[in-house]
């Protein structure tokens, strides 16, 4: 009894620290659209407006440049803004969300990766499908920083009322005894994982390169 309140306690938990992470983030993005989105709307205005009244031609071409700047900077804070107040995760699947990840990595073209899934129109709830997305971005960017790898693979697959993510990299391995000197991160994650009942299964060893196993029941 008191094991099974422990763990309602820990998935409460976990739930209220995913709604505060995406209303924090969700609120950074209303900031960067109405506040730092206006004053550059409102720079941009008084450019033209110096551009237009400038009788000399090199101060113009300045003017033009500097607005020209200030144009691509408040695009890219547009796209920030919405990718901020966007709730990505809960409203895509996860064999999109991990497509996504597999796709920004293979445009970078620095080693080979590889992503099977088993049924695309897989539906998670939305605290497993941030789990499973996390993991996999915390894994690439380790494989990337400290692995040396060639090859890194993502496979989800739907296993008799379970899903499993497995992410495998071919590079040098580690001391698994030594992850928390290493810095490398992954504690955390296996907290959640098993927070909300999944199995983390970590193998890796110096020159064999690196597994990780995530289970859940469905």
């Amino acid at each position: 009894m008191l094991l099974h309140q422990k763990s309602a306690h820990q998935k409460e938990l976990l739930t209220t620290q995913v709604e505060i992470q995406e209303q924090t983030m969700q609120h950074i993005g209303r900031e960067i659209h109405d506040n730092i989105g206006q004053k550059l709307t409102l720079a941009s205005l008084y450019m033209q407006q110096l551009a237009f009244e400038s009788k000399s031609p090199k101060i113009k071409d300045n003017i033009e440049n500097i607005n020209n700047i200030i144009n691509q900077s408040l695009e890219e804070l547009r796209e920030l803004s919405k990718s901020l107040t966007d709730n990505i995760i809960e409203t895509s699947s996860i064999y999109k969300l991990l497509n996504t990840e597999y796709l920004k990595i293979n445009e970078l073209k620095i080693f080979k990766i590889d992503f099977n899934c088993t049924n695309k129109k897989l539906a998670l709830p939305y605290q497993l499908k941030t789990i499973l997305v996390r993991i996999t971005q915390e894994f690439i960017q380790n494989s990337i920083k400290h692995s040396r790898c060639k090859l890194i693979t993502i496979e989800l697959e739907e296993l008799e009322n379970k899903i499993m993510l497995t992410l495998v990299d071919d590079g040098i391995g580690f001391d698994i005894s030594k992850i928390h000197a290493n810095g490398i991160g992954i504690s955390n994650m296996k907290k959640r994982t098993e927070m909300l009942g999944g199995n983390f299964d970590l193998k890796s060893n110096p020159k064999t390169g690196t597994q990780l196993s995530i289970t859940f029941s469905l």
